[in-house]
């Protein structure tokens, strides 16, 4: 009968060699690139609404832009209509590329003024009920066409 030393040593020298083996096939694997697709808009702004890489969607920042516009144009209402329309924007983006808001990860807010951060802030409760992504905030020095929040977004496709 071995020693319950002699079986340590032996599940060890096991675990090690499956270890290594592991390590062994990780070139292999990391060598793997991931998939990365690239999605367009009808727009001529040089930058994707949204990239896929594996299971992530990263999504462009978006800003309280009225949808089929022929030019950008904001939503009224300042800061609340913008706010509500740049998040609806973003669900709508989601949506079309198989993710929704409660797949959101990561949130990065831009406003133009800080001071519109708590009324920011009431309309983003009204898009994430259950959970709350993590989130930056942080005031620019000025927003593409003149709004006053933008708000781009990691989300997961489940």
């Amino acid at each position: 009968m071995k020693s319950p030393t002699v079986i340590r040593a032996l599940v060890l020298a096991a675990g090690v060699a499956s270890s290594w083996a592991a390590v062994a096939d990780a070139p292999a694997a990391a060598t793997k690139k991931p998939e990365v697709e690239y999605y367009s808009s009808n727009s001529t702004l040089p930058f994707s609404p949204a990239v896929r890489v594996g299971n992530t969607l990263y999504l462009s920042g978006q800003i309280g832009a009225l949808p089929g516009a022929k030019t950008m144009t904001l939503a009224p209402g300042g800061i609340t209509g913008e706010a509500r329309q740049a998040l609806q924007n973003i669900r709508t983006l989601l949506g079309q590329h198989g993710s929704s808001m409660d797949q959101i990860v990561k949130c990065t807010v831009f406003l133009a003024d800080i001071k519109d951060w708590p009324a920011f802030n009431e309309v983003y409760k009204e898009f994430f009920k259950s959970h709350y992504p993590a989130r930056s905030a942080l005031a620019a020095s000025g927003l593409a066409y003149n709004a006053r929040a933008e708000v781009e977004c990691i989300a997961v496709i489940p």
